[in-house]
């Protein structure tokens, strides 16, 4: 650690990375990449920490808890001793923490046979630490039967948190007999962790990072399909991986094994409301509910819960204990989402288990926010009855039902697509901007809006000469006006070369669907419509420039 304090007139962004960076000579042995766990700037009121000295290169992620829903760290209350920083000492650095964080969470990615410098060192930031310690001991003292609502925005490492979290809770023990669900403190809490995701990346990174601490082989196993599910479960699996569209047919084998115990992580980081994922949800969900286009995973998921009856103990109603606890990751939380998984307040209010907030990641540098520069356009529909007085005219559902047909019309998103470019060209692509290398990414609401501006987008372009080209990406089929699209058709290459060709100086703008949320080769501008008015959309910073 590189410790500094205000009174000297130094602090650890400034003077204590500065150090790091230029003062310190990284061929010394413990300054060697991987020979030191972790290195931290650190002042009475704020931390940072990497895990890789690279010179000037040299990357500080904020190691803070946050203040007022944004960077730093809360200001002492009026007469208390110590300072901002003092977490580190009595949470993080003591023999019991430092121990458990060697054993559950630091790792360094790839083989040995890899070169070291191109590999990974992973130690937690603080609400990743802390997210993943309150689960445990929550669930420990607590008992099965639990939800958690897991509020984290885009840029706050999510995966890691749930992988974390995936490998913990199948080692996690009752803390004395009267626990809930308690089967004899010498047996887990857990028979089986069940992932439910859309990102097969998920898949990865759980397996690696439980490969790196579990000497058991074989306990992760992926089931894309009705049937791979039902036998991982009866086989006991410790942590099976699914997908959203599965969650119906999670919830009644988990009904059908009531001898099992079981933990349910639902990672709603990218909304499957379009394509193929929507239609299996549909069909999933059967003649039991209704489910409209304007549903997205948050509601399904909802809706399935409330379809099957699922016992979800609120309120300290011990005498119905479930079988499973349910651990809900999510940015951007519904009232009903808080209400179903959140905790509730004496004010009948509810509140997230745990919280790493847009604000704090904004402001942390981890996403941009897109509102620092925008434009809004309102929009003027008419809409006529035919029948005065209708009694089964439902205006707002009307409205949102007229809204999602205009802003879905070829005609509408033809003209958004022109501004797209009356913007994109003469602003930064002629004015040069970063040397004349700036691409664009336009991130839509569905694929069929992806491949409604792709095509308008590619129009407007082949009538100004074909300056540059447009590649889209998305996942799965998609049928829009009777015609079959795929990535790999509409872009005239396979769909795992677009990222290089997207690289390439020819492409400059790509179009999205739930696809490419999480950073972007060498995306310099990004330029962001928000396709509905009560939706906004938020992307990585790719890097510093």
């Amino acid at each position: 650690m590189e410790l500094k304090n205000h009174w000297t007139g130094q602090n650890a962004k400034v003077h204590g990375q500065h150090q790091y960076k230029t003062q310190r000579d990284i061929k010394q042995p413990l300054l060697q990449f991987a020979r030191c766990m972790v290195h931290f700037a650190v002042d009475t009121d704020e931390a940072y920490m990497t895990t890789k000295l690279n010179g000037q290169r040299t990357f500080f992620l904020p190691f803070n808890k946050g203040n007022k829903h944004g960077k730093g760290n809360p200001i002492l209350p009026v007469g208390a001793t110590g300072h901002r920083t003092q977490y580190l000492w009595d949470e993080v650095f003591t023999r019991e923490s430092l121990a458990n964080i060697i054993q559950n969470f630091v790792r360094l990615d790839g083989s040995k046979k890899d070169n070291l410098n191109t590999r990974t060192l992973f130690f937690p930031r603080y609400h990743q630490l802390d997210v993943v310690r309150k689960i445990i001991k929550h669930a420990s003292e607590n008992g099965v039967g639990q939800t958690y609502l897991i509020q984290h925005s885009a840029g706050s490492g999510k995966s890691n948190s749930i992988a974390w979290s995936a490998y913990q809770l199948i080692e996690t023990y009752p803390e004395n007999e009267n626990t809930p669900g308690n089967r004899g403190i010498e047996h887990p809490l857990f028979d089986s962790v069940i992932v439910v995701t859309d990102r097969r990346l998920l898949d990865k990174q759980i397996r690696e990072i439980i490969k790196e601490f579990s000497e058991v082989k074989n306990i992760v196993a992926p089931a894309y399909s009705s049937k791979e599910l039902r036998e991982s479960l009866e086989q006991g699996k410790k942590i099976i991986i699914t997908t959203i569209q599965k969650f119906p047919f999670i919830i009644d084998g988990i009904a059908d094994l009531s001898n099992k115990r079981f933990a349910v992580i639902i990672d709603e980081a990218h909304s499957s409301q379009s394509g193929s994922a929507h239609d299996n949800m549909n069909r999933a969900m059967g003649q039991q509910i209704t489910v409209d286009d304007t549903s997205d995973t948050q509601d399904k998921i909802i809706m399935a819960i409330q379809s099957r009856k699922m016992r979800l103990n609120k309120n300290g109603e011990k005498n119905n204990v479930s079988n499973a606890s349910y651990l809900a990751f999510t940015a951007t939380p519904k009232p009903i989402t808080l209400e179903k998984f959140g905790v509730e307040q004496e004010d009948s209010s509810f509140k997230p288990f745990h919280l790493y907030s847009m604000k704090q990641a904004i402001e942390e540098g981890f996403i941009m926010d897109v509102l620092a520069n925008y434009t809004t356009l309102n929009s003027y529909y008419e809409i006529e009855k035919s029948i005065e007085d209708n009694p089964l005219f439902d205006t707002a559902k009307a409205q949102k039902k007229l809204r999602a047909y205009v802003e879905q019309h070829q005609q509408t998103i033809n003209t958004k697509a022109e501004i797209i470019l009356d913007h994109f060209i003469p602003k930064i692509v002629n004015a040069k901007k970063l040397k004349g290398k700036a691409k664009a990414m336009v991130i839509t609401q569905s694929i069929e809006s992806a491949i409604r501006y792709y095509k308008g987008l590619t129009s407007i372009l082949k009538e100004k000469g074909s300056p540059f080209k447009v590649a889209i990406a998305f996942s799965g089929e998609k049928k829009v006006d009777g015609i079959e699209y795929t990535e790999a058709g509409m872009n005239g290459f396979a769909e795992k070369e677009t990222k290089d060709k997207f690289d390439e100086d020819e492409y400059r703008i790509l179009v999205v669907a739930n696809k490419y949320l999480t950073g972007l080769i060498n995306l310099s501008y990004v330029l962001c419509m928000s396709i509905k008015n009560y939706r906004v959309y938020w992307q990585y910073k790719p890097y510093r420039v």
